[in-house]
């Protein structure tokens, strides 16, 4: 994965540079984002991968997964991804674009587990703190994992805060076992 994020990087962010200055940052994010689902699909992958076919032909193909005609400009840089052989790294390459629009817009997405489920008053709280703490507009996605015993855990990429029962159960055991 680390490998496919370094060869999309170069491309997400010419597209994000692009798309910044045509003031559309948002129109592209969301066609990415699309593409990036057509490319994860198992049916277009064989496609994709199929040696016999001319990689301009494999961008048509791709092209042609949409019901509605592309614009010109995500039709080049798919041209520009299959004439580089990479239009498998579209989902990298959406996956580094969000995160460039977030980090342009001063916003963090975070996936939020608890042992049990949150009511909307400790959600605004956890966002004010959080929003507090990285300087940032906190969007919240929770989830409630029983097995955590008490207390949550937070996500945000490579970021992972434990604060968790079973995350200092866990902590005290090794700490005792060293």
């Amino acid at each position: 994965m680390a490998e496919l994020i370094t060869l999309a990087r170069p491309y997400a962010k010419a597209v994000f540079d692009a798309a910044k200055e045509q003031n559309a940052v948002d129109l592209w994010d969301q066609a990415l984002a699309f593409t990036a689902a057509v490319a994860a699909d198992q049916e277009v992958k064989k496609i994709l991968a199929k040696p016999g076919l001319s990689e301009q032909r494999k961008a048509e193909l791709f092209a042609d997964c949409f019901e509605e005609p592309l614009p010109e400009a995500l039709r080049n840089f798919l041209s520009i991804l299959a004439e580089n052989k990479r239009l498998a790294l579209l989902p990298a390459v959406s996956e580094l674009f969000s995160l460039y629009r977030a980090d342009l817009e001063r916003t963090v997405s975070l996936k939020v587990s608890s042992a049990f489920e949150l009511t909307a008053e400790q959600q605004q709280k956890l966002i004010d703190a959080l929003s507090k703490k990285l300087e940032r507009k906190v969007e919240l996605e929770t989830s409630v994992d029983q097995s955590l015993i008490g207390g949550v855990v937070i996500r945000s990429g490579d970021l992972v805060i434990d604060a968790s029962v079973r995350g200092k159960l866990a902590r005290m055991a090794r700490a005792m076992g060293s």
